[in-house]
C-alpha cells in the first residue's frame, strides 16, 4: 500500500470567481493571506480581436517582404491564376486566395524563400459586357467604337483590381501586391504576343472556316471553357422525310420500292439547321429497312433497331415491311436525296462513324456549317460548310434562296425554328403528305454562354485556331510528371486534352490583345501572319501603344512590314482570354530542368480553362527536342462553395454569403449583451455580432476539405467561431500562467533538473528516463503528466506538419482542434493548475517550462491559418517569454521530436520504442481515469461529493510490478506513480494496492464507497484486470489549494504550509533590506 501527497489542480481556473468562492469559506485573516500567495493567470488578451485589425500589415505585407527576400537555398513559387477584374469579391475568391496563402506560409516556415505575384485577368467578354452596360450600350450598336469600349473596359478593370486587391489584403493574404500582374499591362501583352509569334513560327496557328460555338447574345465565338450547360433546356424535335432521287442498286431492282414514294427519315433537335443540310449519314455496319405505314402514301427508310421507337413516337398503328434489310454500306455512296428547302438539289448519303442507333431514326441530318462532327466528315468529301446565319444568330437571305423573306432576319433559336417547320408544312401538295412526320418537345443538356446565360449555337465562321492535335502527345506525356491533388484531377485534365484537336483562339470583340494579322485589300482578302510580320507589329505597338491598332488609319502603312507588297488592313479579332492568362507563366524565371512554378491552385473548372491553356502554351513554346514539361510541379484543384443545404449560391435563391458576413460575424445571430456595471444599458436596436475578423474566414477555409465542394452556413460558421474562441482562451491561459516566466533564467535555474532545461534549448532532445519507475533520491524526474503532454505534442505536430506538407490544411486544423480540446483543455491543463497556481517554486517552474513549450508549438501550428491571432498573442506575451526566440511567423519549425530512451541501446533490442511505451501509458491512464470518472459520477449523483477533490481513490491492480527497473514497458499502477496519478485524476489522494487484504484494511472506516472495474488493454507486463474504489477524502480541506490533505486541526496542507512559509520568509527578508515585495 502507498499513501501519497499528490498535486491536484488548484481551485482557480484563471479568473477571480474561484478565488472569491474559496475566500468565502476561510477566516478573514487567512483569506487575504492565502489569495495573495496564489499565482493566478494574468493576461490582457481580449475575448475577441480588435477590428479593424492593427496587425494586418505586419502579418501580410511586411511578412511577405521578409520571406520573399530572406537568404534561402530554395524558392517556393506559387503562381496565381488571375481572377476576372469585373465584380466584387465573393466566398469563392476567399476559398481560393486563402488556400494559396496557407500553403505559402507553411512553405515559408520551412525555411524557403517564397514567390507569389497576384494577378488579374483584365480582358475579355465579361469585362466588355460590364463596360457596355456602364455606357448603356449593346454590342450590336453600330455607333459604339472599339476605342470607346476599350477605354471604358480599361477604367472598369483598373478600378476593380484595386477594390479586389484591398479585399484580399484584408484577409491577411500575403503577396507581392505592389508588383501584381494585369493581363492588360503592356509588358504582359508583349510577352503574350511573343508566345503567339513562336507558335505561329512552328505552324501551330491557322485560319479556317470551321464550325465553332457562337454566342448570339455576345456576338462572338466562344471556347469550350466559356460554356456552361443548361440541364433542362427545352427544344422542339422533329422527324422529317426527304425523298430519294437516286436509289442504290440493291433497291433499284426491287419492285416493292416505288420511285417517287421512297425517302429517308431523319430526326433533329435543331430544326433551324435544316436549311444548311448538305448530307445524310448512316452507320456502315447498321441494318436499315424500308417500311410503309398503313394508310400512308410514303415509303420510309429507318434503322431497323429504331423502327419500334419511331413507330411508337409517330403513332403508327402498324407498318408494312417493304424491304427487310439493307446495310448502311449499301446505302452510302450510291444514294442521293433532294432537300425540299433547296428544290432541284441532289445530296449524298454518306457513312459516318459517329452514327448510332441510340436515338432518332438511325439516319443523321448533316449540316457541316453547324456541327464539328458533320464538318469533319463532309470536309473530307469536299462538301462545303454552309451556315446561313449572321453574328446575331439570325437567318441570312441564303437560308431560303427561293423565297428569302420567309426566313431572313428571324432568330434561329426562336422564330427561326418555328418558321422552318411551318414552311416545310406548307410545301405539302394535294396527294402528297407533309415533309414533317411529327414534332415533340424534349428536355436535354444544352450549352449556354457562361456570362449572358443564354443559349449558344454552332456556326461556321472564319476563325483563328491553335493546332492542339499537333502537340497533344507531348502534352499528355507531360502529365506523368505532375502531382495532382486530388488524384482524380489527372484523369479529368487528360480527358479534356485527349478530346481536343483544336483551340479557337480568336474572338470578335474589341477588348483584348489583337491577333496580329494583316489582310490584303481586294481579291480573296488573304491573311498574312508570319514571325517577321508579328515582330514588326510588336515593334509598332511598343512605339505607339496597343490602342493604336484600333485608332490608326485602317490602311496605315506603318503596320505593314518592309518587303510585303500590296495594300493591307489590320484584322479586328482579339485573342481568347484563356490565351492571355495561359501565357502568364512567362512572368516566372526559368528554372532549367524544373517547372517554373511549384504549384498551380484553382477551382476544378480550370481543368478545361487556365490549367489547360497554360499547359498548351507552355508545351507549344518548348524546344521540340526537349522532354515535354508542364509549367507546374503540382496541380491542386478545389471544389465550389455551396450553402448549408448543398445548393449553389445565386442571387435569385437569396443564399449568397459575403466574406464580410464571416469576418464581422453577421452571418450568426447577434450576441446576447449583458449590462456591465457603470455602462449604459445595451441598445437592442444596435446588435453586436461575434466578429472574429479575418482569422474566422481563414479558419473556415482551412477546416474545409477543399477537394470536394465546400459548404458554408450558420452551423459551419458557428463551429469555426467556437474553435477560434477556444484557441483564444487557450492562448490567454498560457500567457496568463507565463506572465512571470523568464525563459532565459529558467533554462539554467537550479530548481529544475536537466530534463526540463533541455526543453528550452534550440534543439531539444527529450528523453524517457530509464529508471522512471524506480527513481533514486538524488534524481529529478519529469512529471508523468509532462511526459504525456510532450508525447501528445509530438504526435500532433507530426500530424500537422505532414498535413501541411501534403497541402491538406483541413487535416491539420482538425488535428489541432482535437488536440486543444481533448489533450490540453480537458486533460493536461487540469493537471497543471494546482502546480501553477499553488505549487512549490520547483513545481511551478517545471509546469511553466512545459507550458512555454506548448505555447511556442501552438503558435507554430496555427501560424499558416491564423496569422492575425498568432501576431496578437506574440505581442501580448511578456518580453521574458519572447527573449531569445524568433518570431513564430518568421522562424523555421519542425515537429516536436519523439521521446528517446536515455539508454539508446534499448532501441535496438527489439523491445518497445519510447513512443510505444508512452502510447501504452496514455492508454492505461485513459482506462483507469474513465473508471474513476464513472465512479465519481455515481457518488456525485447521490450528492456525496461535489468537486473531485472531495474524494480519494484506491486502486486494486493485482498484476505483478515490472521486475526490471530498466524495462521499456512501464506500469503506472505502481507505488512510484501513485502521487502523480492523483494529479492526473484531479483527486486528493491515490493509493495503489496489489492485494485485496491490504485494500480491505483501508476501507474499514469508510462512510461510503463505490467501485468500478477496468481492464488494461494491450499486451506485456502489467496487463490485467483491476478496479478503482472512490471513497470520502480522509484529510481536512486545505484552505489554499482545496485538496483534502490538511492534518487534523490544520488549515493548510503540508505542501501549502511550506510554500506560504517560504514566501513569508522571503518577504520578511526583503522588507528588512528595504525591498517591498508581495507574493
Amino acid at each position: 500500500m502507498t499513501s501519497t501527497t499528490p498535486n491536484p489542480p488548484a481551485p482557480c481556473s484563471g479568473d477571480n470567481q474561484a478565488t472569491q468562492s474559496m475566500q468565502s469559506t476561510a477566516p478573514r485573516v487567512a483569506r487575504a493571506s492565502w489569495s495573495s500567495s496564489l499565482h493566478l493567470p494574468k493576461s490582457s488578451l481580449p475575448a475577441r480581436p480588435p477590428l479593424p485589425s492593427p496587425y494586418l500589415a505586419r502579418v501580410a505585407d511586411d511578412l511577405y517582404a521578409y520571406h520573399s527576400t530572406k537568404p534561402a537555398k530554395e524558392t517556393f513559387v506559387l503562381h496565381d491564376g488571375p481572377p476576372y477584374a469585373n465584380g466584387s469579391l465573393h466566398i469563392g475568391h476567399a476559398l481560393n486566395k486563402i488556400l494559396k496563402d496557407i500553403i505559402l506560409r507553411f512553405q515559408a516556415s520551412q525555411g524557403k524563400r517564397i514567390s507569389y505575384i497576384p494577378g488579374w485577368d483584365c480582358h475579355g467578354l465579361p469585362i466588355e459586357i460590364k463596360a457596355l452596360q456602364a455606357l448603356k450600350l449593346k454590342h450590336t450598336d453600330a455607333s459604339v467604337s472599339p476605342t470607346r469600349i476599350r477605354a471604358a473596359a480599361r477604367e472598369l478593370a483598373t478600378r476593380t483590381v484595386e477594390e479586389q486587391k484591398s479585399g484580399f489584403r484584408e484577409w491577411a493574404v500575403m503577396g507581392n501586391w505592389g508588383n501584381a500582374y494585369r493581363t492588360m499591362d503592356a509588358a504582359f501583352e508583349m510577352r503574350q504576343l511573343g508566345v503567339f509569334r513562336e507558335m505561329v513560327g512552328k505552324g501551330l496557328v491557322y485560319r479556317r472556316r470551321k464550325p465553332v460555338y457562337w454566342s448570339p447574345s455576345s456576338g462572338t465565338a466562344l471556347a469550350e471553357a466559356e460554356l456552361e450547360y443548361d440541364e433542362g433546356h427545352r427544344s422542339t424535335a422533329a422527324f422529317v422525310w426527304w425523298p430519294l432521287v437516286e436509289v442504290p442498286e440493291v433497291l433499284r431492282g426491287d419492285g416493292r420500292v416505288e420511285s417517287g414514294k421512297v425517302g429517308v427519315v431523319i430526326w433533329t433537335t435543331t430544326p433551324w439547321t435544316l436549311p444548311a443540310n448538305q448530307a445524310i449519314a448512316v452507320g456502315r455496319e447498321m441494318e436499315y429497312c424500308v417500311v410503309q405505314p398503313d394508310g400512308q402514301y410514303l415509303q420510309m427508310i429507318v434503322a431497323k433497331s429504331r423502327l419500334e421507337y419511331v413507330q411508337s413516337t409517330l403513332g403508327w398503328e402498324s407498318v408494312k415491311m417493304v424491304v427487310d434489310s439493307i446495310s448502311g454500306s449499301q446505302l452510302a455512296g450510291a444514294t442521293q436525296y433532294t432537300g425540299p428547302l433547296a428544290p432541284g438539289s441532289k445530296r449524298p448519303i454518306v457513312e459516318a462513324d459517329f452514327v448510332s442507333d441510340a436515338s432518332g431514326s438511325g439516319l443523321v441530318h448533316m449540316a457541316p456549317g453547324h456541327g464539328l462532327d458533320d464538318y469533319n466528315v463532309c470536309t473530307k468529301l469536299g462538301i462545303p460548310a454552309f451556315a446561313p446565319v449572321d453574328d446575331q444568330g439570325r437567318f441570312t437571305d441564303e437560308a431560303l434562296p427561293s423565297d428569302p423573306s420567309v426566313l431572313q432576319g428571324k432568330a434561329v433559336q426562336s422564330d427561326g425554328s418555328k418558321a422552318v417547320l411551318e414552311h416545310l408544312e406548307s410545301l405539302s401538295t394535294q396527294g402528297h403528305p407533309s415533309y414533317i412526320l411529327g414534332t415533340h418537345q424534349i428536355r436535354h443538356k444544352y450549352p449556354i454562354d457562361w456570362r449572358t446565360k443564354l443559349p449558344v449555337i454552332v456556326r461556321a465562321t472564319e476563325q483563328w485556331f491553335a493546332d492542339v492535335g499537333a502537340i497533344r502527345d507531348d502534352t499528355l506525356q507531360s502529365l506523368d510528371s505532375i502531382h495532382f491533388l486530388p488524384e482524380s484531377g489527372q484523369a479529368r485534365l487528360r480527358s479534356f486534352i485527349q478530346g481536343r484537336s483544336q483551340w479557337c483562339i480568336s474572338r470578335q470583340r474589341a477588348w483584348g490583345v489583337p491577333i496580329p494579322a494583316l489582310f490584303r485589300v481586294g481579291g480573296d482578302k488573304e491573311a498574312v501572319m508570319t514571325t517577321s510580320s508579328i515582330s514588326h507589329i510588336i515593334r509598332v505597338i511598343e512605339e505607339r501603344g496597343i490602342d493604336a491598332w484600333w485608332t490608326d488609319a485602317e490602311d496605315d502603312p506603318a503596320w505593314v512590314p518592309p518587303g510585303l507588297e500590296g495594300s493591307y488592313v489590320r484584322g479586328k479579332d482579339t485573342m481568347d482570354v484563356w490565351f492571355d492568362s495561359g501565357t502568364s507563366w512567362t512572368l516566372l524565371p526559368d528554372r532549367g530542368d524544373e517547372p517554373v512554378a511549384d504549384v498551380y491552385l484553382e477551382g476544378t473548372d480550370q481543368h478545361r480553362g487556365w490549367f489547360q491553356s497554360s499547359l498548351l502554351t507552355h508545351i507549344a513554346s518548348q524546344d521540340a527536342h526537349s522532354k515535354p514539361m508542364a509549367p507546374y510541379k503540382t496541380l491542386i484543384t478545389h471544389g465550389f462553395t455551396l450553402d448549408e443545404n448543398g445548393r449553389k449560391m445565386s442571387k435569385s435563391l437569396g443564399n449568397v454569403i459575403s466574406p464580410d458576413q464571416i469576418t464581422n460575424g453577421s452571418l450568426l445571430p447577434p450576441i446576447k449583451q449583458k449590462k456591465q456595471k457603470g455602462t449604459p444599458k445595451p441598445d437592442p436596436n444596435k446588435p453586436v455580432y461575434d466578429a472574429m475578423g479575418p482569422d474566422a474566414l481563414r479558419l473556415w477555409v482551412a477546416s474545409s476539405d477543399y477537394t470536394k465542394d465546400v459548404v458554408i452556413g450558420q452551423p459551419v460558421l458557428q463551429a469555426v467561431n467556437s474553435s477560434l474562441h477556444k484557441f483564444r482562451v487557450t492562448f490567454k491561459w498560457l500567457l496568463g500562467v507565463l506572465s512571470d516566466f523568464d525563459k532565459e533564467s529558467a533554462s539554467t535555474h537550479k530548481e529544475i533538473g536537466d530534463w526540463y532545461h533541455n526543453l528550452l534549448t534550440p534543439s531539444p532532445t527529450p528523453v524517457l528516463p530509464d529508471n522512471l519507475s524506480h527513481p533514486s533520491p538524488s534524481q529529478q524526474h519529469p512529471h508523468l503528466a509532462d511526459l504525456l503532454a510532450l508525447h501528445h505534442l509530438s504526435l500532433v505536430t507530426h500530424t500537422v506538419h505532414t498535413s501541411y506538407t501534403s497541402h491538406e490544411p483541413f487535416k491539420a486544423t482538425n488535428a489541432i482542434t482535437k488536440y486543444i480540446n481533448q489533450d490540453l483543455s480537458s486533460f493536461y491543463f487540469e493537471t497543471l493548475k494546482d502546480r501553477l497556481y499553488a505549487g512549490t517554486p520547483q513545481e511551478r517552474l517545471e509546469a511553466q517550462t512545459v507550458a512555454w513549450v506548448l505555447l511556442q508549438r501552438l503558435l507554430d501550428m496555427l501560424a499558416p491559418v491564423c496569422p492575425v491571432l498568432v501576431e496578437e498573442v506574440w505581442e501580448g506575451a511578456g518580453e521574458e517569454v519572447r527573449r531569445g526566440v524568433e518570431h513564430p511567423l518568421r522562424r523555421v519549425w519542425e515537429p516536436w521530436p519523439e521521446m528517446r530512451f536515455e539508454d539508446e541501446e534499448k532501441e535496438v533490442e527489439g523491445k518497445k520504442s519510447p513512443t510505444e511505451v508512452l502510447e501504452q501509458v496514455a492508454a492505461d491512464v485513459e482506462v483507469v481515469h474513465a473508471a474513476v470518472k464513472i465512479a465519481q459520477e455515481v457518488v456525485r449523483a447521490k450528492k456525496l461529493i461535489g468537486s473531485g477533490l472531495e474524494c480519494d481513490v484506491k486502486i486494486l491492480f493485482p498484476a505483478p510490478f515490472p521486475s526490471s527497473p530498466t524495462s521499456p514497458s512501464l506500469n503506472i499502477l505502481t507505488p512510484p506513480f501513485a502521487a502523480q496519478l492523483a494529479n492526473l485524476f484531479v483527486v486528493s489522494r491515490v493509493e495503489v494496492f496489489d492485494c485485496d487484504e491490504a485494500l480491505d484494511n483501508t476501507l474499514m472506516n469508510a462512510e461510503w464507497r463505490h467501485e468500478e472495474g477496468f481492464e488494461m488493454r494491450g499486451s506485456g507486463k502489467g496487463r490485467g484486470m483491476g478496479k478503482v474504489i472512490v471513497v470520502e477524502a480522509e484529510g481536512g480541506k486545505c484552505g489554499r489549494c482545496w485538496r483534502f490533505l490538511a492534518g487534523e486541526g490544520e488549515e493548510l496542507c503540508e505542501r501549502c504550509e511550506g510554500v506560504v512559509g517560504e514566501g513569508e520568509a522571503q518577504t520578511e527578508a526583503k522588507e528588512k533590506s528595504g525591498v517591498v515585495s508581495y507574493l
